[in-house]
C-alpha cells in the first residue's frame, strides 16, 4: 500500500504541472489586472508602464509562468508610486512555498488572503457535508429497506424535485419564506446575509443562526443525489448471496443491514464523497454570493473578475491538489472496506 501511495503521489507531479500551465494561460487571457488594481483605475500611461514592468507583465507568457513557478526578484512592487514597495523583499514562486502577493489587495500575501476566507468556507461546507451524509444515509437506508412503499415513493418524488431545482432559485425561496414572511408574520426569522450581526458580535450562536439558510441551500441538491446513490447501492447489497446467507444463519437484522450490507454498499458512496469533498475548499460561489458569506467561493468570484492571477491560481491549485489527495484517500478506503481489493 505504501508503494502504491508513493507511486500515485509521483504520478501527480506531471499532472499538476499540466493543470497549472492550462490555468495560467487561461488567466492571462481573462482580463487586464492593471485596470482594477487596488480598487482604482490605472489611467496614466507612465504609471501603467511602471506597474507593467514591475509586475513582469511585459514579459512573454512562458517567462511569466516561470516567475510564478520558481520565483524572481521583480516582486518588489510599488503600487502607489510613492517609492516604497508594498511587497519589498518578497520572492514569489510556488516551488518555494510562496504563492506571491495579491494584485488587488495591495501586496497582501496570497496565503493570507486565502487563509482568512478558508476558515469561513470550511465551517460552512463541512457543516453542510455532515448534514448531507447523515441525512442521506438515514433516508437512503430507510428507502432501501421499504422499497416501493408509500413513503419510499414520496421520498423519491421529493428528492427528484429538489435535485431539479437551481441553487439560486432554492436560495430565494427559503429567503422569502423564512426571512421575509416570518418577519412579516411576527415569527423568529432567519438572517440572510453575513456571518453575524455586527451589533451583537461574532459569537457561536450568531454564526450558527446565520448558517441555517446557507447550509440548507448547499445541502438540498446533494442530499437528494446522495440518498438515491445510497438507496440503489443498499438494494444491490441486500440482494447479494452473503446477505441471504447471513439471514439464513439467523443473524440480527441490524447486524445484517449496518455491518454486512452497508459496508459493501459504501464503496460507490466513498467515490461520490471523495469527488465532492475537495471542492469544499473552493466554497460555493452562488451560495456565498447570495448570502454574502465571506468565504473562498465569494473570494474567487471577486478576484477572477478583477484579473488577480496570484489569488485565483492559488485557489485553483489548492483545489487541484485536494482532488488528487482525496482520490488517494478514497483508494485506501476501498481496500479497508473491501478486503478483495489489494494495491501493489
Amino acid at each position: 500500500m505504501t508503494r502504491y501511495i508513493i507511486r500515485r503521489l509521483l504520478q501527480a507531479i506531471p499532472l499538476l504541472f499540466i493543470i497549472s500551465v492550462v490555468l495560467f494561460v487561461m488567466m492571462q487571457n481573462m482580463g487586464d489586472p492593471l485596470a482594477t488594481m487596488g480598487g482604482r483605475t490605472v489611467t496614466r500611461s507612465s504609471e501603467r508602464a511602471r506597474l507593467t514592468r514591475q509586475l513582469g507583465l511585459d514579459k512573454p507568457i512562458y517567462v511569466q509562468y516561470l516567475y510564478w513557478l520558481v520565483g524572481n526578484d521583480w516582486t518588489k512592487i510599488d503600487l502607489d508610486g510613492d517609492g516604497v514597495p508594498e511587497s519589498a523583499g518578497r520572492r514569489q514562486g510556488i516551488l518555494r512555498g510562496d504563492f506571491g502577493t495579491s494584485l488587488v489587495n495591495r501586496g497582501v500575501p496570497v496565503v493570507k488572503v486565502i487563509g482568512d476566507r478558508l476558515v469561513n468556507t470550511l465551517l460552512l461546507m463541512l457543516t453542510a457535508e455532515l448534514v448531507i451524509i447523515v441525512g442521506a444515509l438515514l433516508i437512503g437506508i430507510y428507502s432501501a429497506l421499504h422499497q416501493y412503499s408509500v413513503l419510499d415513493n414520496a421520498i423519491t418524488a421529493v428528492t427528484f424535485f429538489l435535485y431539479s431545482l437551481p441553487v439560486f432559485f432554492f436560495a430565494l425561496i427559503v429567503m422569502y419564506i423564512f426571512a421575509v414572511n416570518f418577519k412579516r408574520w411576527g415569527l423568529p426569522y432567519l438572517p440572510t446575509v453575513g456571518m453575524f450581526d455586527p451589533q451583537v458580535g461574532k459569537t457561536p450562536s450568531q454564526v450558527a443562526w446565520h448558517m441555517v439558510l446557507p447550509v440548507a441551500t448547499l445541502s438540498f441538491g446533494f442530499f437528494a443525489a446522495y440518498s438515491r446513490y445510497i438507496r440503489s447501492a443498499m438494494l444491490e447489497a441486500l440482494n447479494q448471496d452473503y446477505v441471504r446467507t447471513a439471514k439464513a444463519k439467523g443473524l440480527p437484522r441490524p447486524q445484517i443491514v449496518y455491518i454486512h450490507a452497508l459496508k459493501n454498499a459504501a464503496l460507490p458512496i466513498v467515490t461520490v464523497v471523495a469527488l465532492d469533498l475537495p471542492f469544499l475548499l473552493g466554497g460555493a460561489v452562488v451560495t456565498e454570493r447570495i448570502f454574502a458569506w465571506p468565504g473562498t467561493g465569494r473570494l474567487f468570484l471577486d478576484h477572477v473578475s478583477r484579473g488577480d492571477t496570484p489569488v485565483v491560481m492559488g485557489l485553483l491549485m489548492m483545489i487541484a491538489v485536494a482532488v488528487i489527495l482525496f482520490q488517494i484517500i478514497a483508494d485506501v478506503l476501498y481496500a479497508w472496506l473491501d478486503p478483495r481489493i489489494r494495491y501493489k
